[in-house]
């Protein structure tokens, strides 16, 4: 089987650039010689040494009628590539595609042009429908001056799409957002329950999101920490963390307000039932989460007591 990488999206969307910081990856300098089917010439190229240097030969298919599987065969024979990467013409119907029955599709990832976005969805629904129904990757790029309607753009997706995983990136980078909809608990209750895997969730959430939490009941089991020097009637409820290894541990918990605060142990386990607000506190160096307790009530420790991010 020969295995084929296709990589879709309109013109202008950032395939070629997709594909050729793919090719200038250290994971990508492997054996054998790919074989990139160019469907559609834009404004980037491929650069000669970088194709050089990962074996990498590029056949340009200018024609629809052209991409049919006797030539796609032809292309192989030709080069005896060990991979194929299909750089696909975004007003092709990508329902009509037909490749060879051997080779294997491995992957299959859709770039978008977040600025542009909302005008393919409207005017050419159905093309971007066919792109995307299968792509196991979705990236939108160039989305730093449309960061509120990004909530809007996963929705269209999902709903043609629920499985793919819909990446958006603006000039920085991959942007980390956590939409609500990813959220492992429900906004619409007045009390959220928050069990090992929620609360690591939830303390990232807050930092962007704290709005989302004003007038809910938070409930959740915490370590407390008692800072050296924290002020009479507050306590740190929290959890240890380990992002990637055991050597990267990091406490995560925000202040919180409890008149019953100096009864409390060094690294004894309790239930917190609190609301949420936004203060200053010394240690944020200025505004950020603030817990008041309903209640706080000892507990026995949970059965994993640090919770994992990988």
């Amino acid at each position: 089987m020969k295995p084929v990488y296709i990589i879709n999206g309109f013109l202008e969307s950032g395939k070629t650039e997709f594909i050729t910081f793919t090719l200038g990856q250290p994971y990508f300098q492997i054996k054998g010689k790919t074989l990139i089917l160019l469907c559609e010439e834009g404004e980037n190229e491929y650069d000669e040494q970088l194709l050089k240097r990962s074996r990498t030969v590029v056949e340009l298919i200018e024609d629809e009628e052209d991409f049919n599987s006797s030539h796609l065969v032809e292309l192989e024979k030709m080069h005896k590539p060990d991979r194929i990467i299909i750089e696909y013409n975004g007003m092709w119907n990508f329902k009509n595609m037909k490749l060879p029955w051997y080779w294997k599709v491995e992957q299959q990832i859709t770039t978008i042009d977040g600025s542009t976005f909302p005008m393919y969805y409207t005017n050419m629904k159905s093309l971007l429908a066919e792109m995307i129904r299968k792509s196991e990757m979705i990236i939108f790029n160039r989305c730093d001056n449309v960061r509120e309607d990004l909530n809007t753009y996963k929705r269209n997706i999902k709903a043609v799409n629920p499985s793919a995983d819909v990446i958006f990136e603006d000039a920085n980078g991959e942007i980390d957002e956590i939409f609500e909809e990813d959220l492992p608990y429900d906004l619409n209750q007045d009390t959220i329950e928050l069990d090992d895997q929620s609360y690591g969730i939830w303390y990232l959430d807050c930092m962007d999101h704290l709005e989302r939490y004003y007038g809910k009941k938070l409930v959740f089991t915490a370590m407390v920490l008692k800072p050296e020097k924290i002020p009479n009637g507050y306590f740190v409820p929290g959890r240890m963390a380990m992002t990637c290894c055991a050597e990267d541990m990091a406490f995560l918990g925000y202040a919180c307000e409890f008149a019953g605060a100096g009864a409390l142990r060094q690294r004894e386990w309790v239930k917190v039932t609190a609301t949420i607000t936004k203060e200053y506190w010394e240690d944020y160096q200025g505004e950020g989460p603030m817990l008041h307790a309903i209640s706080v009530e000892k507990t026995k420790a949970p059965k994993d007591e640090v919770i994992s991010f990988t």
